[in-house]
């Protein structure tokens, strides 16, 4: 099961009603950030979450409202005394970048760690979690994450007896582990099934619409992506901010053939995201308005 909470939903400041976005996941008893601006560790507070477990942070981009909250985040896990090292991933240049930061907060009692993406596509795992960064097209280079969870074959006793194998390797080779007894060596193909759908969560902001985006969003089980307007006169300007509105996210979710939509990065001068779902909902039907908070259980799909 993945845990998924979008910390916050707004674009360029914190208000008093809604905190910038930040994307928080929880799987196998750790934790992974998305952007952290300012007021990000606040909203994890409210929501009950906590930062000590975050083993990754992802930053799709290096605008303040979207990593100006790391100083004040680190100190806190700090503090929360944590001794594992916390890895950041995000575009290149993030090493000068996050030494520059942490001017403001220098003696912390883990390791960080820096990891660059030089690619248009780049593919990291950790802990059972596969992360897929994209490129996205904004006025400062940018990403877009995929947050991925493989699901193994069934387990074939038809294979592992056709293979003759013991049954006490039986759970071992259905847990990945290779076994060598004596002159055989047995191997988990021998006794999974293909691989099945596991779990996907796509994630972008900043970027005005791509065929990279729909290409990674693909059959996602949730894709969270930015609406900064609702208000169609405001397109021009989404597109000259390079941007998104509303109605061109929901036509990405409809491209990508997503499970459901979950708008985020609302401009400061957007109070009422609501007022235009429907007609959002008229190109993507599972389309939802993000709000501060909302979290969701993602479990795999019933077979």
């Amino acid at each position: 099961m993945l845990d998924i909470c979008l910390l916050g939903t707004g674009g360029m400041m914190p208000l008093p009603y809604r905190w910038l976005t930040s994307l928080m996941a929880r799987y196998n008893g750790s934790s992974i950030l998305i952007d952290c601006g300012e007021g990000t560790q606040i909203a994890m507070k409210e929501k009950g979450w906590s930062p000590k477990p975050i083993d990754i942070i992802c930053f799709t981009h290096f605008h303040a409202d979207h990593i100006s909250g790391l100083p004040g985040l680190l100190l806190t896990i700090g503090n929360a005394e944590r001794t594992e090292p916390v890895t950041l991933i995000g575009p290149k240049g993030l090493g000068r970048v996050v030494q520059a930061l942490r001017i403001i907060a220098p003696e912390l009692p883990f390791e960080v760690k820096c990891v660059e993406i030089n690619q248009a596509d780049q593919i990291f795992e950790f802990n059972g979690i596969v992360i897929e960064a994209f490129r996205v097209n904004h006025n400062v280079t940018c990403y877009g994450y995929n947050l991925i969870v493989k699901r193994k074959g069934k387990f074939s006793v038809e294979n592992a007896l056709q293979y003759q194998i013991p049954k006490e390797y039986w759970s071992r080779l259905q847990k990945g582990e290779i076994i060598a007894d004596k002159q055989t060596v047995y191997t988990p193909d021998m006794v999974l099934g293909p691989e099945r759908k596991g779990i996907k969560v796509s994630y972008c902001t900043d970027t005005r619409p791509t065929e990279s985006i729909i290409e990674n969003a693909k059959h996602a089980d949730l894709f969270i992506c930015e609406g900064m307007y609702g208000e169609k006169d405001k397109k021009s300007k989404a597109e000259e901010y390079k941007h998104m509105t509303f109605y061109e996210a929901a036509e990405l979710a409809k491209a990508a053939e997503v499970k459901e939509l979950w708008l985020t990065h609302f401009s400061p001068s957007l109070i009422r995201a609501d007022e235009f779902m429907g007609e959002v909902r008229n190109i993507f039907s599972n389309s939802k308005a993000g709000k501060d908070g909302k979290t969701i259980e993602i479990d795999f799909s019933e077979e």
